[in-house]
């Protein structure tokens, strides 16, 4: 087995709000290994995107980290400070944004931005050689080396998304995150980011981490899939695995809401009810209120996430295993 790049054990991440303390992040525990690719899937609001801030310590002032830990190459990053991290943070650790527009400065040309990337984040930094790493960047990307003068305005949206996964390459990082990578672009641009993405984490060998509501996307990129349900990972396995024999009533629940081009037509079915309040979760297993195999253990103790052979990990009382 190769060594872990990445383990993130019983992290644990809550934001502070007037009304209390809202649970976004909770137990959650993986491995990441040098060129894997994890899909993080699930509903709008379950913590995908809470977890990736975490990895890099850009929490906002209600967020705190409450327990666990994020060893990166060995090194915990949790109890380090703003300095500190700034060490690991887009020379090891880096992250494609959602929203390409707002992660480019609309004042600045889009080349100078990530030259200032990399004056912030290297040591031995040569401003002639920055803008050679850019250019090259840019080549990898499938963009012109010569809109490198232009500004955000000036670029499509597939544009802008390439340079922003230009950016995120700067430094050379061992993990890249990339969240909702191909928000707002139309389905022939997605499949070509997609497929760059995939391409080009092959190429440097690197570790990805992909954020997504859309199973497709998930299943096109990803090696191991990691389910997410109300800040808990209720599932994770390897893509293939996990799309033939879900465990979890809704892992199952997600696949039967999706249509598929192939086999026999069938009847797309929909999960009931909506994910909790997360100031005021449900005790025990937090699907419980929209499962259909609850019982009362399941409203009571908090389930097991625990390995079903094959590294099929699931949390859940009644396993779907057959």
């Amino acid at each position: 087995m190769t060594e872990p790049i990445l383990y993130v054990d019983d992290l644990t991440m809550h934001y502070t709000t007037r009304a209390g303390d809202v649970s976004a992040v909770d137990n959650v525990s993986f491995t990441l290994t040098k060129g894997e690719s994890l899909g993080l899937v699930g509903e709008s609001g379950c913590g995908k995107t809470s977890v990736a801030i975490c990895l890099l310590k850009l929490l906002p002032d209600n967020a705190r980290i409450k327990g666990g830990h994020i060893y990166l190459d060995g090194v915990d990053l949790v109890p380090l400070s703003e300095e500190q991290v700034r060490r690991y943070r887009w020379r090891r650790i880096s992250m494609i944004f959602q929203a390409a527009m707002n992660s480019l400065n609309p004042v600045y040309k889009v080349g100078d931005q990530i030259v200032e990337a990399m004056e912030t984040h290297l040591e031995n930094f040569s401003y002639p050689a920055a803008r050679e790493k850019v250019a090259e960047l840019f080549r990898l990307v499938g963009l012109d080396p010569a809109l490198m003068e232009q500004y955000p305005h000036e670029y499509s949206g597939g544009m802008r998304q390439r340079a922003v996964i230009a950016m995120a390459l700067a430094c050379d990082p061992d993990i890249i995150i990339a969240d909702e990578p191909t928000t707002a672009l139309d389905v022939i641009v997605q499949d070509r980011i997609l497929k760059e993405l995939r391409a080009i984490q092959q190429k440097l060998n690197m570790g990805m981490i992909y954020i997504s509501h859309d199973i497709a996307v998930i299943a096109e990129v990803s090696d191991c899939v990691g389910v997410m349900y109300a800040g808990r990972l209720v599932e994770k396995a390897c893509t293939e695995e996990i799309f033939h024999h879900p465990i979890h009533p809704y892992t199952a629940g997600l696949m039967s809401a999706f249509p598929s081009i192939v086999g026999p037509k069938r009847e797309l079915t929909m999960l009931p009810g909506e994910p909790p309040d997360l100031l005021n979760p449900p005790p025990g297993c937090r699907f419980h209120p929209r499962c259909p195999y609850a019982t009362e253990i399941c409203r009571e103790q908090v389930p097991e996430f625990k390995d079903y052979g094959g590294d099929h990990f699931a949390a859940c009382w009644h396993p779907l295993e057959g």
